[in-house]
């Protein structure tokens, strides 16, 4: 009867192991329908340098800002929007869910060194359970983490896109 009861008892601790598991979470957190990127550089004229863009799934429209400020590190970005195109929003819709669930996690709001070499950043803002979280990340790909690479390849030529 004790060599039936081991075996069983081995079984059913497995599959209560199973159950019970914590599995790695891969989907991206739930995200508000709103993401605010572009791109910015300090040693730059003309109206090219700050490029800042404003993505609203829910409304289904794509706003450029007409500020053209510096984005600042210390809080998000406040712009002034005016509408683009449908076939812009068309063109970019798909970067919210390009946003990597890593990112969600940084603490720090800076990530690299953007423009300190003058070579620019990229400004992101998402909205998570109606927070606002942004970061200013490095367009070198040897200055931030792997996991951003595809990504800011992306918002760079998303961007490229809707000049």
């Amino acid at each position: 009867m004790s060599r039936l009861l081991t075996p069983l008892a081995i079984l059913l601790l497995a599959i209560i192991s199973t159950l019970t598991a914590c599995q790695k979470e891969t989907a991206t957190p739930a995200l508000d329908n709103t993401l605010v990127f572009g791109s910015f550089y300090g040693e730059c004229y003309g109206p090219n340098c700050i490029r800042i863009f404003r993505l609203d799934l829910a409304k289904q429209t794509l706003a450029e800002d007409i500020n053209d400020r510096y984005p600042s590190a210390a809080a998000p970005y406040k712009g002034q929007y005016l509408a683009r195109s449908a076939a812009n929003f068309r063109r970019v819709h798909g970067l919210m869910q390009q946003v990597p669930p890593q990112l969600l996690l940084e603490r720090a709001n800076v990530i690299g060194q953007p423009d300190a070499g003058d070579w620019g950043g990229y400004y992101v803002e998402v909205r998570q359970a109606g927070t606002r979280h942004f970061w200013l990340i490095d367009t070198q790909k040897s200055n931030i983490p792997s996991y951003l690479h595809a990504f800011t390849d992306s918002l760079r030529t998303n961007i490229q896109a809707l000049r």
